[in-house]
């Protein structure tokens, strides 16, 4: 069978745990399952082709247990797990689907299921509306209404994958295209390349020979990750993944392959102003090419820029073709000179063993060397956080100590002392300001009461703001994309105070973060705010996700004096003790 994704079995784990809370089983196995799954979704390698290739290597990885191990190599030979069938087979099939609404976790919906029958995303609405659920335990009038209104969320955004899933799956594909055909060139287009935070489909180019389309075509439709063929023609095939995630490929000259990119790259409202410009120019645009119109000349078709020029235009990256204002900056040569992955320094939000992360201090150093940083803050989690081991004002204190010893060791790298404090309810931080204060850098982060009024929620965040200790505001609207929508806030004040109080607003990298996102981050920008990228890393495989908090920053419009991780370490240090800001 092809190699396993680490989403696909982190996602098998995941499900053993949510069915068996669904059918209300032992918490010490549900916990197991879960922690199993994040640990190897969060592998910095493959874990079915470590099985095949280094069985000792998935040995080593600490929370990977010789019956977690067995379970790995089941379900790498077989595809599933045996345990994950007999539970399936133990709950209706579109009970599943409900794991997929926003902030209905599996215990409620094994209620819903025992105490009434629900078995599927109409029925939960449908006994929402007739106010059938407010009868069962914890649940009122507010709690319908939240539940009607996480309904019609998740109805907007289900045929939406997360960007990471949409890029796994183009690489995959596009590896597998380059082995099975002779191509030319190859590349993913569509939301996925402007680097959007969730996609709808995969769309991939293959240019290559006449008499080798026919081979790219076969071997894509072949490919043993597709259930479904929705289409197969002489230069286009569409088929369904086994996620459920639609892949379409287009087959061209090479002559065309830069034309085909720019165009369905996208996005529609860019290639609508792009079209109009053309026409005004006497040209047409479409994916085989720039055309004269008098004579159908053809003026450019292969190279991508080369279309851009001719419209009189400087070429514009991907993530920004949004047609919010890069077209007219473009015919001006104005566009910003966006970050770059070079330019980041150094990282300001991470976890250790010291609350949840799996690696130590020491190991996130020396991983962060491995990437050439400078500077790293270790920020575990505050005490509110109990279900992590958050630490308190005396655990604090010891855990700097530790960091600063471990910093005198490694002198090729700068550790920062950090901790990720709690905001609480009322705005208030989870630890005593003079503790906080002898730190290097303070997050301060929501991670509980997201039901607040908008009003209720923009006070609490800005009275933290406020605090002279707090330098960032660590995933400012608290979203989990496709599990929890971003709580109310308004965000353009929190944006205004953090500039008052010089606090720099986190772009937190991991995909299903991606806070700030790449509209709030151009606001952010555009106010005066400074950013900080960081990876919110719980083990040193977590660094990868760098990529895609740059990319929000660059479809936010930052350039690298946007972001305070591209600085040199004394410009940092005069930000974090707000001599500086911009």
């Amino acid at each position: 069978m092809p190699r396993m994704e680490n989403r696909d079995l982190a996602r098998i784990f995941g499900e053993i745990a949510d069915l068996l809370e669904i059918l209300d089983g032992d918490g010490f196995r549900i916990r197991s399952f879960r922690r199993t799954s994040q640990i190897i979704e969060n592998l910095s390698f493959n874990a079915s082709q470590a099985i095949a290739q280094e069985p000792d290597k998935l040995k080593g990885v600490p929370g990977i247990g010789g019956g977690t191990l067995k379970r790995i190599q089941e379900i790498v030979a077989e595809g599933d797990a045996k345990e994950h069938r007999e539970l399936l087979s133990k709950v209706p099939a579109s009970l599943l689907e409900l794991l997929r609404i926003p902030n209905l976790g599996p215990k409620k919906i094994g209620l819903f299921w025992r105490e009434l029958g629900i078995t599927s995303v109409e029925g939960l609405e449908a006994a929402a509306r007739a106010q059938k659920l407010r009868g069962l335990p914890r649940m009122g009038e507010k709690s319908e209404l939240k539940i009607l209104k996480a309904v019609e969320s998740h109805r907007t955004s289900e045929q939406r994958f997360r960007l990471d899933d949409g890029r796994e799956v183009a690489d995959t594909l596009m590896a597998y295209l380059k082995e099975a055909a002779p191509v030319i060139r190859i590349a993913a287009a569509g939301s996925s390349r402007r680097w959007k935070e969730t996609v709808g489909d995969i769309d991939i180019l293959v240019s290559c020979s006449p008499e080798h389309r026919t081979q790219a075509l076969r071997s894509f439709v072949e490919h043993p990750d597709v259930t479904d063929v929705l289409a197969h023609g002489d230069t286009k095939a569409s088929v369904v993944l086994r996620r459920g995630l639609q892949a379409d490929l287009r087959v061209l000259d090479d002559s065309s392959f830069g034309a085909a990119l720019q165009y369905f790259t996208g996005s529609k409202g860019h290639n609508v102003v792009l079209r109009e410009r053309a026409k005004r120019r006497g040209m047409r645009i479409n994916e085989y090419g720039l055309f004269r119109i008098q004579d159908e000349q053809l003026l450019a078709g292969s190279d991508e820029d080369e279309i851009y020029r001719l419209l009189g235009l400087s070429p514009i990256p991907p993530e920004l073709r949004e047609n919010r204002g890069e077209i007219e900056l473009a015919e001006q040569n104005r566009l910003p000179s966006l970050i770059e992955a070079s330019d980041i320094r150094g990282d300001l939000h991470m976890h250790t063993t010291a609350s949840d992360g799996r690696d130590s201090i020491e190991d996130m150093a020396r991983a962060a060397i491995a990437l050439g940083y400078d500077y790293i803050a270790v920020t575990d989690h505050s005490k509110a956080l109990a279900m992590t081991g958050g630490l308190n004002e005396e655990e604090l204190l010891e855990h700097c100590r530790e960091i600063r010893e471990v910093n005198a060791r490694i002198p090729e790298i700068e550790v920062l002392t950090g901790i990720e404090v709690d905001i609480l309810g009322e705005g208030q931080l989870d630890l005593d300001d003079e503790v906080l204060s002898q730190v290097d850098v303070v997050v301060a982060s929501v991670h509980s009461r997201f039901n607040l009024s908008k009003s209720e929620m923009t006070q609490r965040v800005c009275r933290a703001l406020e605090n002279p200790v707090v330098n960032i505001l660590g995933h400012p609207t608290g979203r989990l994309l496709a599990k929890r929508p971003a709580f109310a806030l308004d965000i353009e004040e929190v944006i205004r105070c953090a500039v008052d109080n010089r606090v720099c607003l986190e772009i937190n990298a991991h995909p299903a973060r991606l806070d700030l996102n790449d509209v709030h981050s151009r606001m952010a920008r555009e106010m005066g705010a400074l950013i900080s990228i960081n990876c919110d890393s719980h083990n040193t495989g977590m660094f990868r996700y760098l990529p895609y908090g740059i990319y929000t920053g660059r479809r936010g419009w930052l350039s690298a004096d946007d972001v305070i991780n591209t600085y040199s370490l004394e410009r940092l240090r005069r930000v974090l003790s707000k001599e500086a800001y911009r």
